[in-house]
């Protein structure tokens, strides 16, 4: 089955500030902002700026299985939001994806969203010359294919897996390295 996303997930963009972000450490809320979010779609919660909000409304607060898709620069992913957050909201530009989860995998949808194949359909939807762009209404349109549920969970538990994979074949080739290195110095040294 394909539906668009608009029909499988609530898209909006991220709250609106209408002056600089003042950060306070006693802040009742933390905001996400770009930046937050790593290049391998990973959010890091422990650097979040705190804002007081007293006046919050809860439809803002970002819940466990929404998505944060960077609408602008040069990468248009999406990150998936832990249970560890508390009070949070996303900053605009940034795009808040719910999903209904009755018919979508939240982690299923991230990695939907991120595929290389998603990325190249999201990347001529793009507008603008010198910063890109991916608007709500091309967000919105995004053709979603949808296997059964415990399928879905299938293939976004296999994608979680090739991922932590990828990112410990990386950290053994940088240890390698460095032993390879400390040998070869060695060598060199008794070679004297």
């Amino acid at each position: 089955m394909k539906a668009p996303l608009a029909h499988v997930a609530e898209v909006r963009m991220g709250y609106s500030f209408r002056s600089r972000l003042e950060a306070d450490a006693q802040g009742d809320v933390a905001v996400i902002q770009m930046k937050d979010i790593d290049d391998a779609n990973l959010l890091h919660p422990e650097g979040l700026a705190r804002i007081q909000m007293p006046d919050m409304k809860n439809h803002h607060l970002i819940q466990e299985g929404d998505l944060f898709f960077r609408s602008r620069g040069t990468t248009n992913s999406a990150a998936l939001a832990g249970g560890n957050l508390g009070r949070a909201i996303l900053a605009a530009p940034m795009l808040l994806i719910r999903p209904k989860t009755e018919i979508v995998e939240p982690a299923y949808l991230q990695w939907f969203i991120n595929h290389s194949a998603t990325q190249s359909v999201l990347a001529r939807q793009s507008a603008g010359t010198v910063v890109k762009m991916i608007g709500k209404g091309a967000l919105d349109g995004l053709v979603i294919t949808l296997p059964p549920l415990e399928k879905q969970r299938l293939i976004a538990r296999a994608a979680q897996l090739a991922s932590r994979e990828a990112l410990l074949l990386e950290k053994l080739r940088a240890r390698r390295k460095v032993l390879l290195e400390g040998i070869l110095l060695r060598k060199a040294q008794e070679a004297r």
